[in-house]
């Protein structure tokens, strides 16, 4: 070829899919992984060198290599061979801690499998997808392998579910439900409804509690999941819980956990008064719903929400009443740290997390089974509860189950409760 011969790149790119810098950073990476592994052979056998037996024979000694091993990583797949040790001490054994045995790819892409899946590539776009990230030809990465993640997962489920609580304590918690359509189940029945437990420990981190599927948002279908919190192990309730107001929660709770106060979610609070309003008088009405719960103390909270149904009451009756009938469990949150104003006046921190779920399900036009749902739902969940927010002024959740008193989101003093 001349040298001011055009470059075909397009025929070029056909012969070679990959680029140059994506050869060498691959055929780099291999090289790194193919003496790492030697080295660490050669380091386990240098240890035992003076180690002989009665007949002068070392007794731990390299053994050629496996055969050839096709590892899927980052940047492609990887050919690697792995040297055999002959350990002739009883009970003794080399095992690899950079390539143990019958791996065939690295963690990090186990965890991408069910981020793709779950962020909503389907099954049968699962190969497409993984051959476009790691390059055409990878070994072991297939739909079967989501399928048999997908067992895997429900059987996490199912661990997780049945999970001793003893000895944890939280002293929030946020109660929700999603609904779903489950393509396969009956059509009576397809609707179906995941509630779902999020709360805050005493370090302040928060975490996955529990779900259960069922098909309504009932009284008995809470009573029975939080019974089932408390059958394993958690014995203690929170101090406060946080929900919409339309939850057979609040009737279950009482139940089991009488000492737990309620705070309804003023998203929902406003979102349902604000439906029963015309909306020209929407945008001022939710400056005056805001200003009830941003208010500094309960009392200017209070004036507010007088100040609201003065306005409105005549000319919009059951706006006021959506939020008269909730007086009493709107304005608990003042009797917490100010500091945790901002996680316990609405769902948000569970709403966000259903987001995803919803986003996942909405890709794939629904779910194709009640378990394989309820197990979607779960490790979206797992997956999301690693980016949640620890509470701000945690430090404050253990005087909160020490018992001590917060007015207005202040402290109060020892000698005031005495007193």
């Amino acid at each position: 070829m001349k040298n001011d011969e055009p470059i075909d790149e397009k025929k070029q790119e056909e012969e070679n899919p990959k680029s140059i810098l994506e050869q060498i950073i691959q055929e780099g990476a291999r090289r790194l992984l193919q003496a790492a592994i030697e080295n660490e052979v050669a380091e386990y056998v240098g240890r035992f060198t003076e180690l002989k037996n009665e007949k002068g024979h070392r007794m731990v000694v390299k053994n050629g290599t496996s055969p050839e091993r096709m590892l899927v990583t980052g940047v492609g797949p990887l050919k690697v061979r792995q040297p055999r040790v002959h350990d002739k001490r009883e009970g003794e054994s080399f095992t690899s801690s950079i390539l143990p045995r019958y791996m065939r790819r690295v963690p990090t892409i186990d965890k991408l499998l069910p981020v793709l899946y779950l962020k909503g590539i389907s099954t049968g776009d699962m190969a497409s997808a993984l051959e476009s990230i790691l390059g055409p030809n990878t070994p072991g990465l297939s739909a079967n392998t989501i399928v048999r993640l997908k067992r895997i997962w429900e059987t996490e489920y199912k661990d997780w579910a049945h999970r001793d609580l003893t000895g944890k304590r939280y002293v929030y918690f946020w109660a929700d439900g999603i609904h779903f359509n489950v393509r396969l189940e009956e059509p009576d029945t397809n609707k179906m409804c995941f509630l779902v437990i999020m709360g805050a420990l005493e370090n302040g981190k928060k975490e996955l509690v529990a779900i259960l599927d069922g098909y309504r948002e009932s009284k008995s279908s809470w009573l029975e999941l939080l019974l089932s919190v408390k059958q394993r192990g958690l014995t203690e309730g929170p101090k406060l819980a946080i929900g919409d107001g339309g939850l057979g929660f609040w009737a279950a709770l009482p139940e089991v956990y009488p000492d737990a106060k309620e705070q309804r979610c003023w998203v929902h609070k406003t979102a349902n008064i604000l439906d029963k309003m015309p909306s020209s008088v929407q945008p001022k009405a939710k400056e005056k719903i805001h200003d009830m719960y941003m208010a500094p103390t309960k009392e200017q909270a209070l004036v507010a929400y007088n100040s609201f149904l003065s306005v409105y009451s005549t000319k919009f009756p059951k706006a006021c009443e959506c939020l008269t009938k909730d007086k009493h469990v709107l304005f608990t949150f003042y009797d917490f740290p100010a500091e945790h104003w901002i996680h316990l006046r609405s769902t948000n921190p569970i709403e966000s997390t259903f987001a995803t779920v919803r986003h996942r399900t909405k890709r794939t036009k629904g779910c194709g089974t009640r378990l394989a749902t309820l197990t979607m739902v779960f490790k979206l969940c797992k997956q999301a509860e690693k980016t949640w927010k620890r509470i701000k002024g945690y430090r404050l959740i253990a005087k909160i189950i020490d018992g001590v008193r917060f007015v207005d989101g202040e402290l109060v003093d020892e000698a005031s409760q005495a007193a």
